[in-house]
């Protein structure tokens, strides 16, 4: 059913674009309410516009905290032009309908975003009026329009032009959908402030707002739909909150949560350091005084695996380094037996525009690769507050994320052996990578870079054997991470065999004494973390 728009309230706190729509309004007769701000903006506009108060009978009061609480408000909205006792009512009472209501809310989430935000502040810009047309106007969207973004103002329009000053009973629908959710996330990011400041880490109830930034091609597989939602705004550098840079194939599912792991891994160190991630886990890590090198040695931590990889990079991309990346199978990759090389997603805090150019045309695989821009990666800007969420069958499992790094003064160093600075360098590179690798984990790494990775598996000694196997004759000298404690001597045992050098992992098992016992026999040196990274 279309029904024509006659009278509309519009009362924003975001005027962007209001007074063009509400100009476009006027012209198609329609009668304009406003209140406070948004009446005196339109004014000076030269837009006609009614007071709230004049429709009231009530002036504002309480510095706006009442304006719009009122029977001749909400009866407009609310009543039910087909049903003969609403209409009676409104008759009666001198309500006369609304037919659109245009609302977009105080800021709350800008608000408390800022670091000096106070909650006297916070409080003040929660929006209680607004929040309640929309819902009026949502629920009785059979005859109401209601537009809570500006970003809907030129559709209201087009229909109301096309129809002889009506919009559709289709457009209302959706538009009271989109009212709601909005209502909903503004109370979920409420509720998360109130809950953050009395200090609940884990509220009764908890409500997550987010938006939809686009619908995926698929899942994880091609007969699952797909969609990428965003939490409210963050100053984390983050892969939601990266630019996809235009050109490349659409990002997938899969490229998305594979990009997250890459790049929260790389984010781990302050000096120049390269990821290569495959299926959730990294097949390649390095750091060096050089972006080009770390590159370089990460990608020959396992040059098969890397094909159809994602590589996340803490450094910025010029040529040098794009060239490194298109060249790789050339120039490395080759000569250690890769069949072929090419990337599904690199991640980088930005890319010369140069850089670009490189990457879309050297080779032919440039131009379907994503790339996601983040900005440069500031570790003081982590969300701290934000949940790491799995989801169960008919539910959510909730918990803090995994925050912990290195840690050097909680070491312990039980062995008679003790690491040299070099060993403790790739100790604390394996450390790391451990943590961003699916358990049991056990990564082998030699001069700041990875040569194996066992993950995944249902016991730790078969990790170790996988990573001990992909490290090769390369493994004598180097050093060993685990992300949960050794039960056994066998892993040690089975290290000792391969010539490890030193070994990190968290301590705290029965057989912690057997363990040491069996370090002590082979001369390796052990450090205990305190601390597991389970990774499930």
């Amino acid at each position: 059913m279309d029904v024509t728009i006659k009278t509309a309230l519009i009362s924003v706190s975001d005027k962007t674009g209001v007074v063009d729509f509400a100009k476009a309004l006027s012209q198609l007769g329609v009668k304009i309410i406003s209140t406070g701000g948004t009446a005196r903006t339109l004014a000076e506009a030269g837009v006609e516009v009614l007071s709230i108060d004049s429709v009231t009978g009530f002036p504002e009061m309480m510095d706006g905290r009442v304006k719009t609480l009122h029977p001749r408000i909400h009866g407009a909205l609310l009543g039910l032009r087909d049903k003969k006792e609403h209409t009676d009512a409104m008759a009666e009472h001198g309500i006369e309908p609304i037919d659109l209501v245009c609302v977009n809310l105080y800021p709350f989430e800008a608000t408390v975003a800022r670091p000096d935000c106070s909650f006297e502040e916070a409080v003040e810009n929660i929006d209680i009026g607004g929040p309640s047309m929309i819902r009026s106007a949502a629920k009785n969207h059979k005859f109401v329009t209601v537009v809570t973004s500006s970003g809907q103002y030129a559709q209201v329009i087009d229909q109301m032009r096309n129809g002889d000053g009506a919009v559709t009973g289709s457009l209302r629908s959706d538009l009271a959908l989109a009212a709601f959710a909005r209502t909903a996330a503004y109370d979920a990011a409420i509720s998360r402030y109130f809950g953050a400041k009395a200090g609940l880490e884990y509220p009764t109830e908890v409500s997550v707002a987010l938006t939809r930034e686009k619908g995926l091609r698929y899942g994880e597989n091609p007969h699952q739909t797909a969609a990428l939602y965003k939490l409210p705004p963050s100053s984390e550098p983050s892969v939601c909150n990266g630019k996809l840079l235009e050109g490349g194939t659409e990002i997938s599912f899969n490229n998305l949560l594979d990009a997250n792991a890459a790049f929260e891994l790389v984010k781990e160190f302050d000096e120049p350091a390269a990821v290569v991630v495959k299926h959730l886990n990294p097949c390649g890590c390095a750091v060096d005084e050089d972006i080009c090198v770390a590159y370089r040695k990460a990608y020959e931590g396992d040059v098969v695996s890397a094909f159809g990889g994602i590589i996340a990079l803490n450094r910025n991309v010029d040529v040098e380094l794009a060239r490194t990346v298109m060249e790789s199978y050339s120039r490395f990759g080759k000569a250690l037996g890769a069949s072929g090389f090419f990337a599904e997603v690199i991640i980088a805090p930005k890319f010369d525009a140069d850089a670009v150019e490189i990457i879309r045309t050297l080779k032919t695989w440039g131009s379907r690769v994503r790339l996601i821009e983040t900005g440069a990666i500031d570790r003081s800007k982590i969300d701290t507050s934000e949940y790491d969420v799995r989801c169960v069958v008919g539910g959510l499992l909730l918990q803090k994320r995994d925050l912990v790094g290195w840690e050097p003064e909680v070491l312990t160093f039980p062995t008679k052996a003790q690491p040299t600075p070099e060993q403790l360098d790739d100790l604390r590179m394996a450390w790391l990578v451990a943590k961003h690798t699916k358990s049991n984990t056990i990564i082998i790494a030699k001069n700041k870079r990875i040569l194996g990775v066992g993950a995944g598996q249902m016991n730790r000694v078969e990790s170790g054997l996988l990573a001990m196997k992909q490290a090769g004759d390369e493994a004598k000298g180097a050093v060993i991470a685990s992300d949960a404690f050794f039960p056994f001597p066998d892993n040690v045992e089975n290290a000792a065999k391969v010539g490890i050098a030193a070994i990190v992992q968290p301590g705290g098992s029965k057989k912690d004494p057997d363990v040491i016992a069996a370090a002590d026999k082979y001369g390796i040196a052990m450090v205990f973390t305190g601390k597991r990274h389970f990774k499930h």
